[in-house]
């Protein structure tokens, strides 16, 4: 089999895994807080100059010239993923328990069945115990979690929740409409390097090797915090589907190199040496 053949079926598998990340984004343009991935596809002269610094072998050497052979013949393929952290609109609800950060590092924590993660989405809401959830079920985590373990609950008869942009929650009591009464304070944790983080499911982030948990930095003053408000999806729809649109095509176009490779050179290689002449 031709090697051009190998290339082009690495090519098209390239695209395929392209297009399912960019159909998960579009998936996710309505999701609050959702952060769009992209990836980065190898380039041949990119991935020689960076493992000639390595070894490293210089320009003009016999040594050189099979490095460089060998890889013009490797596959286009993916060599990065990464997740784009830049914030999306912020819009407002009028929900009192709808919360947004105004800082990219920022993170909301969670208790989720598998440990503690980190969500931009503050679309929360009360369970029936009064404790403050996220929409999916897990408990949203007091900035105190980590000494009473115990979850922010809301008494039944709260009116006016008030979240303040340092976090604090405060309310009124309907027997005392004068002074508002301190609840808890959200836990509010700042990521320096974002690249740390791994997504997990379309909406939560976590560490490698457990090490969220130990690393946090717990915020204890901001003024991040906006009640009313909800951070939106980051993806781009119009750049998405221009995207897909190109992806699409390429696999298209490696779809006709992989006829041109089996047919069309096969039968003219066939039609030659088939051919007995006098």
């Amino acid at each position: 089999m031709q090697n051009g053949f190998y290339s082009v079926t690495g090519g098209m598998v390239t695209q395929f895994n392209r297009l399912d990340q960019i159909s998960h984004n579009l998936a996710n343009v309505r999701t609050n807080g959702y952060k769009g991935t992209d990836v980065v596809i190898g380039d041949f002269m990119r991935l020689f100059q960076r493992r000639r610094d390595e070894l490293p072998l210089p320009n003009q050497t016999k040594e050189g010239a099979k490095f460089l052979n060998r890889s013009i013949n490797r596959v286009p393929r993916i060599v990065e993923r990464f997740t784009d952290f830049r914030m999306g609109a912020m819009v407002h609800t009028g929900n009192p328990l709808d919360v947004a950060l105004d800082e990219k590092n920022l993170f909301f924590a969670v208790e989720t069945p598998s440990g503690i993660r980190l969500t931009r989405d503050g679309a929360f809401r009360l369970n029936e115990h009064g404790e403050l959830m996220t929409r999916d079920g897990f408990k949203v985590l007091s900035r105190h979690y980590f000494q009473n373990h115990q979850a922010i609950t809301v008494p039944v008869d709260a009116i006016n929740i008030n979240i303040g942009k340092s976090g604090r929650i405060e309310y009124m009591d309907k027997t005392a409409m004068d002074t508002p009464v301190y609840l808890d304070d959200l836990m509010v944790v700042r990521v320096d390097n974002l690249q740390d983080l791994e997504a997990e499911g379309d909406n939560y982030f976590t560490m490698p090797g457990k090490r969220l948990e130990k690393e946090m930095n717990i915020v204890t003053e901001t003024s991040g915090v906006y009640q009313y408000m909800i951070e939106k999806s980051n993806v781009n729809p119009i750049r998405e589907m221009t995207a897909l649109i190109e992806t699409n095509r390429l696999v298209e176009m490696y779809q006709k190199a992989m006829t041109a490779q089996m047919d069309d050179m096969n039968n003219d290689a066939i039609t030659k040496l088939a051919s007995v002449r006098a």
